[in-house]
């Protein structure tokens, strides 16, 4: 049992881990052009696959990653914020869809808007500032009344549980433990598989990134499920895991959070308003890719061009704010996070996204048809 000054020091050892797990993610994804709208874009527009395959081998990382320390006892599935008995099919879908069409408006998901803030983007700022705000709206807000009332309602109970494995598990009659570790480990080692197999891909930088950003979650889940993990606090004498937003085992994801991180900012001097593992991700993020432009000199002011450019960048944000919250989740949160628990939620929600990614692309290029 631990005492307070014990439960203190441990706080911020989880708390400096996920800062430091984050940055070293935000200098690995800037370094390699890892972005999941740039990676769509690329293979829809020009039929470049080399960084949806990056995006793929990280998520296999991810997954294997992630098998292993259940495997290892150092992590229980059914304590992620991932872990449920209901699939959210309206949400996951219709949020998804929202997300996707707003990061191509935004140029960029949540993830990518910080990378961008610490390379000196002033659009991506405001971009940050908007999404923030339209995120918190849709947990305690006026969008908030909105998602409950609607999206919300359209649920599916599975009693098994809504991960893949659940499902198989239930099919074949095997051990959930047994069914997770060949789940995971079919479909990790098939997406790097998938990856590896386009010789453009198998480049010192590419694969790099993605095992790079495939560790970052990994190490997320050891630092919020392991490290912060306390079987009695001293003072409810209950199992929690230190610093978390939801209570729950949590790894890398940033709508909610820079909804947390705003918030904790305007309300900074209120003692109540603590520090968490989404908050310092968000900075941490911000601050690896700041120290990696300074590196590289390549850290470039940037801001809007025009008016419309503006309001689609204003448009985007808002989208991904209302999106993220709704489909519990970015490309990042359900995509990679998600994904790595085998989450069915985090499968419907990509098919949303990408939906909406492509949805937004074909936007775009109406839009210069009509133009020209």
């Amino acid at each position: 049992m631990f005492d307070t000054l014990e439960l203190s020091t441990r706080t911020a050892l989880v708390l400096w881990g996920a800062f430091l797990v984050s940055a070293l993610f935000g200098a690995a994804a800037r370094g390699g052009r890892f972005c999941t709208m740039g990676a769509i874009s690329d293979a829809y527009g020009i039929g470049d696959w080399t960084r949806l395959r990056q995006w793929a081998f990280a998520a296999g990382v991810a997954i294997l990653g992630f098998a292993g320390l259940v495997q290892g006892g150092w992590v229980d599935p059914a304590d992620t914020v991932y872990a449920s008995d209901r699939l959210y099919l309206a949400s996951t879908l219709l949020g998804g869809v929202l997300f996707g069409f707003g990061m191509v408006l935004a140029s960029g998901c949540g993830s990518r808007t910080l990378l961008r803030i610490g390379s000196g983007s002033l659009k991506a700022l405001v971009v940050f500032l908007v999404m923030a705000l339209a995120a918190f709206a849709t947990i305690k807000g006026i969008t908030a009344v909105v998602r409950v009332a609607t999206v919300d309602r359209v649920v599916w109970s599975v009693a098994s549980g809504t991960a893949l494995s659940d499902g198989l598990a239930q099919a074949v009659g095997w051990p959930a433990a047994y069914a997770r570790l060949l789940l995971s480990f079919l479909l990790g080692g098939g997406l790097i598989a998938w990856a590896l197999v386009d010789r453009a891909f198998r480049t010192p930088i590419h694969v790099s990134t993605s095992l790079a950003v495939g560790l970052s979650i990994v190490g997320m889940w050891f630092v919020t499920g392991h490290v912060g993990h306390v079987l009695e606090h001293p003072q409810t004498l209950e199992e929690v895991y230190l610093a978390t937003n939801t209570g729950r085992i949590e790894a890398m994801t940033f709508t909610g959070p820079m909804a947390y991180a705003l918030d904790w900012l305007i309300y900074f001097s209120d003692r109540g308003k603590l520090l968490t593992v989404g908050v310092v991700s968000v900075w941490g993020v911000v601050v690896g890719a700041w120290v990696h432009a300074l590196l590289t000199r390549s850290f470039r002011w940037e801001g809007f061009r025009t008016t419309e450019d503006l309001a689609n960048h204003l448009v985007g944000g808002v989208l991904m704010g209302v999106g993220g919250v709704t489909a519990l989740g970015c490309t990042i949160g359900q995509g990679l996070s998600g994904l790595s628990t085998l989450s069915a939620n985090s499968v419907l929600a990509l098919i949303g996204i990408f939906a909406g990614a492509i949805a937004g692309l074909r936007y775009q290029t109406w839009r210069l048809e009509r133009m020209a």
